[in-house]
């Protein structure tokens, strides 16, 4: 009897991570929709994330406090300086728990040449699955599918190569 029962389990063991591996590919490469929402930049700007289809879109979650979200920065701004001609936005969302003015003193210190939103309420961060990490990064497809959700500091050649990738497709 417990020779069956070995071999049972033998058997179940890895049909069951092969199972689980499949479900968790599965979710890293389905694409949600992106939420509907409206974004009100720290200038008083409107961007209705609807009206962004047809760009590839990075919207990314950070603040001040955040040495990650400082470090990444430079890179953003060069990112998105190399890119918005090419059909590329991007959009920083600043967390909730970041002070306003600290928001816009760096904002305007650094120059960031992209729209800057603070999630004042953290309606923003609730809406795209409870982003409460920073560093937190969402790359949507031309269609406003969410294709990557990237929590930690951006791998910017392999973002780059993304992005190379998302602007060919129907061009």
């Amino acid at each position: 009897m417990t020779s069956i029962l070995k071999q049972t389990r033998r058997f179940l063991i890895p049909v069951a991570l092969i199972a689980l591996l499949g479900f968790w590919l599965l979710s890293i490469n389905s694409k949600d929709q992106a939420p509907e929402m409206t974004f009100t930049t720290i200038s008083g700007q409107q961007i209705k994330l609807s009206e962004l289809q047809g760009k590839v879109v990075l919207i990314n979650f950070w603040a001040t406090d955040c040495p990650g979200c400082i470090k990444e920065m430079p890179d953003l701004i060069k990112t998105y300086n190399d890119y918005k001609d090419k059909g590329f936005e991007l959009i920083a969302v600043a967390m909730s728990y970041d002070p306003p003015n600290h928001v816009l003193n760096y904002t305007e210190k650094n120059a960031l040449p992209f729209p800057v939103v603070h999630d004042s309420y953290g309606e923003i961060a609730a809406s795209f699955n409870d982003v409460r990490v920073t560093p937190t990064a969402f790359i949507l497809d031309k269609e406003g599918k969410v294709i990557r959700r990237i929590i930690g500091e951006l791998d910017f050649a392999a973002l780059h190569t993304l992005l190379n990738n998302q602007l060919a497709i129907g061009s």
